[in-house]
């Protein structure tokens, strides 16, 4: 790998699918990059609903949902690995104890640096259920993972634009929108980017 591509670090950005990205599952759209190293890249797409609500969701786990603010909304599909796995994107939640060093107050915990907190352990979901937990969360079923090099030659490929995440993008702009709303921040609109982009 040359230097230049192992500097990118892509942790805390979307990913945008172009629009000559024809895959099923990642045509227009917009992944959270949790993580990015020189080891591989995962992220979790953040405008795709899965046919799940969160009610729905928290029953399957034995939980009520106490969170009405929460009742209506999607699962979204995160991405093909680990399907039957959840994935919480979340405001960060930190422990008041200074012993413990303020981390996170959740058993399994991936803080992204910059950014928000990604948490895999029922906790998080217990939280939720008793009307406590994070203010805003997204959750999804799966997540999208790419191996070494991998993320770095799709993106030489123009498969993806890059751009550093909004938050209330994730968690505040309506699922429809937020292909659109990303694009927005690099002052881009769909129709800008025609299929055939970058191939002179």
């Amino acid at each position: 790998m040359s230097a230049d591509s192992a500097s990118i670090n892509l942790t805390h950005h979307f990913l945008i699918a172009m629009p000559g990205l024809e895959d099923e599952l990642f045509g227009r759209s917009v992944v959270y990059m949790c993580e990015h190293s020189e080891r591989g890249a995962m992220g979790l797409i953040i405008n795709k609903a899965a046919d799940m609500s969160l009610r729905q969701l928290f029953d399957k786990v034995d939980l009520p949902l106490r969170r009405e603010d929460l009742t209506g909304r999607p699962v979204l599909h995160g991405g093909p690995v680990h399907t039957e796995r959840g994935f919480v994107l979340h405001d960060p939640v930190r422990m008041e104890d200074p012993a413990q060093d303020g981390g996170s107050i959740y058993a399994s915990t991936l803080t992204v640096p910059g950014g928000l907190e990604m948490t895999t352990s029922r906790d998080v979901l217990e939280a939720l259920s008793s009307g406590a937990g994070p203010r805003r969360v997204l959750i999804t079923l799966g997540y999208a993972s790419w191996g070494e090099g991998q993320l770095e030659s799709e993106l030489g490929e123009n498969s993806w634009l890059t751009v550093p995440a909004s938050a209330e993008i994730v968690f505040d702009t309506p699922l429809e929108q937020r292909y659109d709303k990303a694009l927005d921040l690099l002052g881009l609109k769909p129709w800008m980017l025609s299929p055939e982009a970058g191939h002179a």
